[in-house]
């Protein structure tokens, strides 16, 4: 936890250092408009990520760089992202935040920003890597995804060796379902995936019973568990969900059957949002992995000012030239409060 502090901290500092070295602006302050676009607000980690960066974007006034920030929401639709990202350029914005509704698809948002030479941050939906290289402009903030998978398979291996109730069959074997975001995304697959190869390098041997589909959505994963339930009834003895409102949703769907604690699998989910937090507190889930949206909102602003400024960029480190890339943290009972309380 406090090099997670340290770490957000010298984010922090770093901004204001940049700020700090722009006293050659003339008497009028420099104004910075950022055009957020989100791909869907109701994603509960990403309307918790967009209020951390509206947070940093806002704080920059109190240094003295007046900001304006509009943040549309698509709701899932990339026609509607794109009509939304041309208005943001008319009217005004000067950076462009995007969170992707197609990652695969972002070419008219490309075009758009370089007619009217705009910079763009994409964040959490990273683009495809040949779409990155459309024009110089371009940056990426997010997290690894891989990471992320290997870090819940491996919360889940400690789990089940460090507890024999789970395996409750004492088969040798570990039956799971997996609960996976939208079909065909890159995240849902690489965290499935590492997930489940981490279990097994880590010894643990497993039985797949069976997966479903929910799209990152609470009341989907609900519905998608009962059914899931009702195929394999009590066999499920862990539940990996790539997301944490999924796994939420499948603890609902066991509370809504009124299925007793002794019955109930293990689950896991990803993101460290604030119910996945105090699900984590409170026993319901073993565990989850923290995507660190305070860093990642703190990184974006400090970008945004560098490119808006024309200052600060070269001092700034990226991977591969345009990518900003924060670390993902296990979250146990022992820690959840911590990141929970962490602002």
């Amino acid at each position: 936890m406090k090099i997670k502090k340290y770490m957000a901290g010298m984010l922090i500092l770093s901004g204001a250092l940049l700020l700090g070295a722009c006293g050659k602006r003339t008497d009028e302050p420099e104004e910075i408009y950022v055009g957020v676009a989100c791909y869907n607000e109701s994603d509960v980690f990403i309307g918790e990520l967009i209020d951390c960066l509206r947070e940093q974007l806002n704080g920059l006034s109190e240094d003295g760089l007046q900001t304006t920030v509009t943040i549309r929401d698509a709701a899932g639709s990339q026609r509607t992202q794109n009509d939304q990202v041309k208005a943001l350029i008319e009217e005004g914005s000067n950076i462009l935040c995007i969170n992707l509704v197609d990652r695969a698809d972002p070419s008219e948002i490309i075009d758009l920003a370089r007619e009217n030479n705009i910079p763009v941050i994409f964040f959490n939906r990273e683009p495809v890597a040949e779409d990155m290289m459309q024009w110089e402009q371009l940056y990426y903030v997010g997290a690894k995804a891989k990471q992320s998978g290997v870090m819940q398979g491996e919360l889940a291996a400690e789990r089940i060796r460090a507890d024999s109730r789970v395996d409750r069959n004492r088969d040798g074997k570990i039956q799971y379902v997996v609960l996976e975001g939208e079909p065909g995304h890159q995240d849902s697959i690489i965290r499935t995936e590492n997930a489940v190869d981490t279990l097994k390098n880590e010894g643990i041997e497993l039985e797949k019973l069976s997966y479903g589909i929910a799209n990152w959505n609470r009341a989907q994963a609900q519905n998608r568990m009962m059914q899931m339930i009702g195929q394999h009834s009590n066999e499920i003895e862990l539940v990996l969900a790539n997301n944490d409102d999924m796994a939420l949703g499948a603890i609902d769907a066991y509370a809504k059957l009124n299925i007793t604690e002794s019955a109930l699998p293990v689950f896991f989910g990803i993101d460290g949002t604030d119910a996945g937090l105090k699900a984590v507190m409170e026993s319901q889930l073993a565990g989850t992995v923290y995507n660190d949206k305070e860093g990642q909102a703190a990184a974006m602003a400090k970008l945004a000012v560098a490119l808006v400024s024309g200052e600060g960029l070269e001092k700034m480190e990226f991977e591969n030239g345009r990518y900003i890339y924060l670390p993902y943290y296990k979250i146990t009972i022992d820690n959840a409060a911590d990141f929970l309380n962490f602002f």
